[in-house]
């Protein structure tokens, strides 16, 4: 099936959780990854729970602090 991942189209075998595809994508540094799948931010909680389905959209966000000025 095809889902979109960061802007990019790319095949996955199948229906697949976020927990999976965060291992699959071999996303860096996943403990600190967000994910988004469809516009609705998904909780680490639920990575497992949460199945990817055909033409998903799904989104890796890191958030990054900055120093001051």
């Amino acid at each position: 099936m095809t889902i979109t991942s960061n802007g990019k189209k790319i095949e996955i075998s199948g229906e697949i959780s976020v927990s999976k595809l965060l291992e699959e994508a071999k996303v860096d540094m996943p403990e600190y990854v967000s994910v988004q799948v469809n516009d609705e931010m998904i909780l680490r909680a639920n990575f497992d729970a949460t199945i990817i389905k055909e033409g998903a959209v799904v989104e890796f966000l890191y958030y990054m602090g900055g120093g001051g000025c």
